[in-house]
């Protein structure tokens, strides 16, 4: 039996959020496991701070040590109305508010010496597929923003570059359940059911095609 190694990571918390979609779904997808035919799938989970300076040497941590197959990184975009499958990190920092370090950097590169952008990873058309055939609403998105979550997604990009038989790639969720502006969130299970249906797409893509 094949075993797959799965990271799945978020945010442990946002200012003045009650209820983080990227914490929660990371716990609860940690907890639950993820059944895949024919395979047993380990999934380890990294919780991170909202910091330019720590977000990724906590997760790259994790990535050396476990080496895995498939890496889901999530994040909390505040005006989504859907699952938004985000396409591509750009290389830039340029933050509109203080990361939890106070720190607030402008316009400046993520990697001096880096692409202007990394394209995902994850197999995006056969994603979209598998969830709207679950009537879970969801979108491509080209702007993962140019804070802390486009950060941690473009060295993720970085990384699986030196690793070209890991996917990997970023999701952004909506509010749970609470209305901001023209959106009203979305349930919390449907975010779960969401991220599972992701991994094992990306899962069966990754046994097709290697």
């Amino acid at each position: 039996m094949d075993n797959y190694r799965v990271v799945i990571c978020g945010f442990d918390q946002y200012e003045g959020v009650e209820k983080n979609p990227s914490r929660l779904v990371t716990e609860i997808i940690t907890d639950e496991g993820i059944a895949f035919e024919g395979a047993s799938v380990s999934v380890t989970s990294v919780l991170l701070p909202l910091s330019f300076a720590h977000a990724w040497p906590t997760l790259q941590q994790t990535l050396d040590a476990v080496e895995p197959h498939v890496i889901l990184a999530t994040g909390l975009k505040t005006h989504a109305r859907t699952i938004a499958l985000e396409r591509c990190a750009t290389n830039i920092i340029d933050a509109s508010r203080p990361d939890i370090d106070d720190v607030q950097p402008k316009d400046i590169r993520i990697n001096e010496n880096g692409p202007a952008a990394y394209w995902t990873g994850l197999p995006l058309r056969d994603i979209s597929k598998v969830l709207a055939k679950n009537d879970i609403p969801v979108t491509f998105s080209s702007d993962a923003g140019t804070f802390v979550c486009n950060s941690i997604f473009y060295e993720l990009l970085e990384w699986t570059s030196h690793h070209k038989d890991t996917y990997a790639g970023f999701v952004s969720f909506p509010h749970v359940e609470k209305a901001v502006g023209y959106t009203k969130g979305m349930k919390l299970d449907i975010m779960v059911n969401a991220a599972r249906e992701i991994i094992t797409a990306t899962l069966e893509y990754r046994k097709n095609n290697l």
